[in-house]
């Protein structure tokens, strides 16, 4: 019988251990790769993109609807939302010229807060109110108000513009209609919930980006 040396028989072992510590070390080096390369390990180097430029927009008042989204006057006040509260005078000035133009105007409310807007933005004769969550579409007539007064362009404005503006927008973008959206009138609670909203509105993939347009109040013409 031919005997196997001493150094053949405890040699494959320590190889095999050897083997094993290493794929061991290569499994635990790619874990851990595979865990620093998320969005929140790399967030604070992540580069905040160019702004979208505004374009001025010139709109038909008898096709065109100005939204007014979720002005509270719980909440759009400078203790609490001073971005909401600073964005009044300027729906206030485009309010005006939509009623003077006798554009549909129409209002919403969220479930939990004052269906009454801050005082500038009051309701005004028939004018229609809609409430549902952040998608006012959203298990309510808005679709319904838009059709019957042969509506083709909405104008959103509202807040919080990452929650009501954003996905209303959207929305209404998917459905087919042209969204105008004025920046200086969609506030939220940190400007970077703002920035946030104007850069997915215009880069959104499909029909959202195709449909939206980032704009200003003062850039907005009624005829």
């Amino acid at each position: 019988m031919t005997t196997r040396p001493e150094n053949v028989r405890t040699g494959l072992p320590k190889a095999c251990a050897l083997a094993a510590a290493a794929i061991g070390a290569a499994l635990a080096l790619h874990a851990a790769s595979a865990r620093a390369e998320t969005i929140i390990d790399s967030w604070k180097t992540v580069a905040i993109p160019a702004p979208p430029a505004l374009q001025p927009v010139t709109v038909q008042s008898a096709q065109t609807a100005l939204l007014l989204l979720d002005f509270s006057e719980d909440i759009c006040t400078e203790a609490k939302r001073p971005s909401c509260a600073r964005s009044i005078p300027n729906v206030a000035r485009l309010l005006a010229a939509a009623r003077a133009h006798k554009m549909l105007v129409v209002y919403s409310t969220g479930g939990k807060v004052s269906p009454k807007p801050a005082a500038p933005l009051a309701h005004k004769g028939n004018e229609p109110t809609v409430q549902s969550g952040v998608d006012k579409f959203q298990g309510t007539d808005l679709d319904k108000i838009l059709s019957s007064h042969g509506i083709k362009t909405v104008i959103v404005t509202g807040t919080s513009a990452h929650g009501a503006v954003l996905y209303t927008a959207s929305e209404a973008a998917v459905r087919n209609f042209e969204v105008i959206v004025p920046v200086d009138g969609a506030s939220a609670e940190t400007p970077f919930a703002e920035l946030t909203t104007a850069w997915l509105l215009k880069n959104a993939p499909g029909s959202v980006s195709a449909h939206v347009t980032l704009t200003s109040t003062p850039q907005i013409t009624i005829r």
